[in-house]
């Protein structure tokens, strides 16, 4: 038995892509894998593969900018697939805008889904994994979230772009 068989993982946006890539990876590694995606179709296919090749799993579809719905697919995936040792915050949206173009509309779903829900994964999984007395401490992640935003969209952008930040 390898050291992660029998342990839990739950992937946002596990139903493409990437996510996608990482559910059948963590599958393959012994995982039980929660396969979160917004479109439960995609979840669902992803979910099959791994039932398929003999792994343990279940699709659950979630917008991960609901909070409720987060902290709701970490107690069902914890209580259907037997614990919860493992969140990967993959979910994510990538609209082709230009930086100058991009309304308030635009930035705040982009950031409630990019940022805010990776917020909700890590206190949803905080909450669990107290609950299952894992050990952990998360200080002072969300000042460097937001400082680190600001040192991103200071990074120039192609050749073109010149800002001046200090």
């Amino acid at each position: 038995m390898g050291k992660v068989d029998g342990k839990v993982a739950l992937v946002t946006g596990g139903g493409q892509e990437i996510g996608r890539a990482i559910a059948l990876r963590l599958s393959q590694d012994g995982f039980a894998v929660a396969v979160v995606d917004l479109n439960e179709e995609t979840a669902q296919s992803v979910a099959g593969e791994i039932t398929k090749a003999g792994g343990r799993s279940l699709a659950l579809k979630v917008d991960v900018s609901n909070r409720d719905q987060v902290f709701a697919a970490v107690k069902e995936a914890s209580k259907k697939l037997g614990g919860f040792d493992v969140i990967v915050n993959n979910a994510g949206i990538a609209p082709a805008k230009l930086l100058q173009d991009v309304t308030l509309a635009d930035f705040d779903k982009l950031f409630h889904i990019n940022v805010t829900s990776v917020l909700w994964d890590i206190q949803s999984a905080a909450a669990k994994f107290r609950e299952l007395g894992h050990v952990g401490n998360a200080n002072l992640g969300i000042y460097s979230a937001t400082k680190f935003a600001v040192r991103a969209l200071h990074k120039p952008r192609g050749n073109k772009a010149l800002i001046n930040a200090v």
